[in-house]
């Protein structure tokens, strides 16, 4: 059983400056909670990981944990997320943009019966860089996922633990987590506006790159929630059309020569024809090929969830949730003077 309602993860990418001032915030906020803090330090070049460490001798709830190098954001939260005790879990950013004072109402969203409640930064304290790029990817990303927020990128979300524990982060997919949260079953997802704050301290840790991989993570997102356990849905199908396509295109050339004795050699709607019949039958053959490598993965893999049952056994019947970066082959590193190695794992 948790001794704590309230787990808080924080990444972190050269924060020190901030972190204390968070931290102060931190238990302002959450004063009627049991609550634990897991600052992940990914990587920091900064004083970021001496601060964790005091802020650790000072007030054991919260926690540090420092990956080797620089993952990114989504390693550190998934980290963070495989430590987390507490049924209900807040993610929030270390640059004090996040207000920590909006915790309770987000975890009162989660009491209503939420799994997931993701911050609206209606009014945002950041340039027209960021935030024009930011309202074309909402807007996108609204309207492929049907789900009905505005701000998928938000950093301060609140979740049941179930959920965290059932996602899977790596690359940049923590923009799409409300996604990823629904292929997974967790459909109860709202919003709620939260203030936004001008960034105190440092610059921030994004450039105009993120927004090509992260339209690049987002095609990745929507194929493997959608045809990951069928990739012949996708390739074959759009195999079927071009081959559908192409064979159309020869049948009317065909009549052309045939009925009204046009001549072929010169009309490159003749190459078009083979073009679309040779793309359809690789796009057909890649999705054999792609079912031929899923298929004895999921014979012994369940491709299901239980959520409950009554049968005289546990409830939560969930499947453990194995660390995605144990399973790249990435370490963690939580040593520091005065830290418990234990908490820490």
């Amino acid at each position: 059983m948790s001794s704590c309602d309230l787990s808080i993860v924080v990444p972190i990418y050269n924060e020190a400056d901030s972190l204390p001032e968070l931290a102060r915030r931190l238990r302002a906020a959450c004063r009627a909670y049991a609550f634990e803090v897991w600052l992940v330090d990914d990587g920091s070049t900064d004083d970021s990981w001496a601060v964790i460490a005091a802020l650790h001798e000072s007030d054991k709830r919260f926690r540090g944990i420092r990956l080797q190098r620089n993952y990114g954001k989504s390693a550190a939260l998934a980290v963070g997320f495989d430590h987390v005790q507490a049924p209900y879990v807040v993610t929030l950013d270390a640059d004090l943009q996040d207000d920590p004072a909006e915790i309770p109402e987000l975890v009162a969203l989660l009491d209503e019966g939420h799994d997931l409640v993701s911050g609206w930064k209606r009014e945002r304290q950041d340039p027209l860089s960021k935030t024009i790029p930011s309202r074309f990817f909402n807007g996108v990303t609204r309207l492929v996922s049907g789900i009905d927020i505005h701000d998928f990128n938000c950093g301060l979300k609140a979740y049941r633990r179930e959920v965290v524990q059932s996602i899977n982060l790596y690359g940049e997919l923590h923009r799409y987590i409300p996604l990823l949260a629904k292929w997974e079953g967790f459909d109860r997802i709202t919003e709620k506006s939260v203030q936004h704050h001008p960034r105190k301290h440092g610059t921030t840790k994004f450039g105009l790159e993120r927004f090509v991989r992260g339209f690049l993570d987002f095609v990745s997102v929507l194929f493997l929630t959608r045809f990951a356990a069928r990739p012949m849905h996708f390739f074959g199908g759009v195999g079927t059309l071009s081959f559908m396509m192409g064979v159309a295109v020869s049948l009317w050339l065909s009549v052309e020569k045939l009925v009204f004795g046009h001549s072929l050699g010169d009309r490159p709607l003749l190459l078009l024809g083979l073009l679309l019949i040779l793309f359809g039958a690789q796009m057909f053959t890649t999705g054999l090929l792609g079912e031929m490598i899923v298929r004895p993965r999921m014979e012994t893999t369940a491709a299901y969830r239980i959520a409950a049952r009554y049968d005289g056994h546990d409830t939560d019947a969930s499947p453990p949730r194995s660390s995605s970066r144990e399973a790249a082959g990435e370490t963690t590193r939580a040593e520091a003077p005065g830290m418990d190695p234990a908490q820490h794992r």
